[in-house]
């Protein structure tokens, strides 16, 4: 079950365990820092448990496979910071991070769309337990997180008693429920690179209610300004419309160069067919593959146009 793009299965079953429904209860193990984590990881398999806001609901009446390991005593992976990652300042978000932390944190402008994302996920109970590295761990196609943060370029720091590792969010997250994340690895912290003071980001969803609801469709979009004045960058996500959530790149690429007032103006003709062409939406009871098409085009141009109008001004 999808807590309405929450999600906090951190990694998923990773191996069958010991706990099949009608069969003994499953061991539980809570380590105390980040280095016991990992040698448990290496040393078995084990179903990883952070806020539970979607483990639990996916397994009510049966028994959650173990041996089971709770994050929830690895303070180490909460809270947001300044880093410095290949000599570009980043921010740095522990991996068990609420969505209510990033709420409540002091953001830069440019990361205003992770605000707005995170403001959407569930209600304010999810939001208070539910945590950014399951949100990614889970890879729901309509998680709130992973839109947000993929139009603002982040990567995820992997961990393992053998290394450390980093990977592009985009290769991260492979598919419906599929992550690159291997069994012996622990997700640490989301890297987002910074950007400069004129940049802006926005994070737009539409269900069938304001809350407490699976996207039909979403997107999250960011743009910077050069000296110059033109778009230097342009960052443009859509999810819920594929098994993944995906960039358009193509449109991307139309928008930079253009000054803010030029966007404006030419919205529309930038919007045409083929930019979506990646999207690959499905039919299901909440809306028509169609329908979900033209929902990421209207999200898309009112993002873009919002930005824009606001940059000009």
């Amino acid at each position: 079950m999808d807590r309405a793009g929450g999600g906090d299965d951190f990694g998923g079953e990773q191996g069958a365990g010991n706990g099949q429904a009608g069969g003994p209860r499953a061991s539980w193990l809570r380590p105390a820092d980040l280095p016991a984590a990992l040698g448990l990881l290496g040393s078995g398999r084990w179903t990883l448990l952070a806020g539970g806001t979607d483990l639990y609901p996916a397994h009510v009446g049966r028994a959650i496979p173990g041996p089971i390991l709770d994050l929830g005593g690895l303070r180490e992976l909460r809270g947001i910071a300044v880093d410095g990652v290949g000599g570009r300042q980043a921010l740095r978000i522990g991996a068990l991070t609420t969505w209510s932390d990033l709420v409540r944190a002091s953001l830069p402008t440019a990361f205003e769309g992770l605000r707005m994302a995170a403001r959407e996920v569930g209600g304010v109970q999810i939001q208070n337990q539910g945590t950014i590295g399951g949100n990614l761990c889970n890879a729901s196609p309509a998680a709130d997180g992973v839109t947000a943060l993929l139009a603002l370029d982040a990567s995820v720091e992997l961990a393992s008693s053998g290394g450390t590792r980093r990977l592009p969010l985009a290769a991260f997250v492979l598919g419906n429920r599929r992550t690159a994340l291997r069994s012996d690895e622990l997700m640490t912290a989301v890297i987002v690179p910074a950007r400069s003071s004129a940049a802006r980001s926005l994070f737009l969803k539409l269900g069938h209610r304001r809350y407490l609801v699976i996207s039909i469709a979403m997107a999250g979009v960011a743009l910077d300004v050069g000296p110059d004045g033109r778009i230097d960058h342009c960052a443009v996500a859509v999810g819920a419309c594929s098994a993944a959530a995906l960039r358009l790149q193509a449109l991307e690429r139309r928008v930079c160069g253009l000054r803010a007032t030029e966007l404006v103006a030419r919205c529309d003709a930038l919007l045409a067919d083929e930019v979506f062409a990646p999207l690959a939406p499905i039919d299901d009871v909440r809306g028509t593959a169609a329908y979900r098409r033209d929902a990421a085009r209207e999200l898309v141009s009112r993002g873009l146009r919002e930005l824009a109008a606001g940059i000009a001004a």
